[in-house]
């Protein structure tokens, strides 16, 4: 993508907000647009400005950043959604994942790691951290129902085995690693994966293959 990175932060702590502010803002190719104190004033500035990324924190008085993200996704705006949480209470994380959030970062994580998980969805991918994903994946899908699905048989063996693979947080790098083959034949096997199965991006893929009894929890 060309230009700077436009992004909405959402937080209703004014202290946090302004940090997050000034590590993204630090970046020469990160600009942030607006600021919000809960999910409603976060919508209307997705809604005004367009931004590429709009990072929610989930606990906010009102509108939380959960249903923002909710709403965000079914509007159909392209801003990508990266979802900021301390983990103790976000019982609903994983139904925000699944409604369209691209990625989600515990708030104990570096500058660094903030910069690039902004940098990484704006340009469309999605933020798969293996440690976090495994944490939301054991807590939220143990004891579920798994859903067969008949679009799991169009997959070819080496596209359910990259997708097993893409379930555990691994990268297309990793993966081509593992499997011993290019990084751009992962790719490729990736994309056929999620156009077979009608998913958006890798945050969708995993949560198939979870709900679909593709991976086990704690495997």
């Amino acid at each position: 993508m060309s230009g700077s990175i436009r992004v909405v932060l959402a937080d209703d702590q004014d202290l946090v907000r302004g940090g997050l502010k000034v590590i993204l803002e630090s970046e020469p190719d990160i600009e942030v647009v607006a600021e919000a104190r809960d999910g409603a004033a976060a919508l209307e500035r997705v809604a005004a400005l367009d931004p590429d990324v709009v990072c929610l924190d989930v606990q906010m008085p009102g509108l939380d950043g959960l249903e923002a993200a909710r709403r965000i996704a079914a509007s159909g705006a392209r801003a990508a959604v990266l979802i900021l949480t301390t983990f103790d209470r976000d019982d609903y994380l994983f139904d925000a994942l699944r409604a369209g959030a691209s990625g989600f970062l515990l708030k104990t994580t570096s500058p660094e790691k903030l910069v690039e998980a902004v940098q990484t969805v704006a340009r469309g991918e999605a933020l798969l951290a293996p440690d976090v994903t495994r944490r939301v994946i054991e807590r939220f899908t143990t004891g579920g129902v798994v859903v067969p699905s008949a679009a799991v048989e169009e997959l070819t063996d080496r596209e359910r085995e990259v997708l097993m693979l893409v379930a555990k947080g691994m990268s297309n790098a990793e993966i081509a690693q593992s499997l011993y083959l290019g990084e751009a034949t992962v790719k490729t096997h990736v994309s056929k994966v999620l156009f077979k199965l009608g998913l958006r991006d890798r945050i969708q893929a995993v949560v198939f293959a979870y709900e679909h009894g593709l991976a086990v929890p704690g495997a």
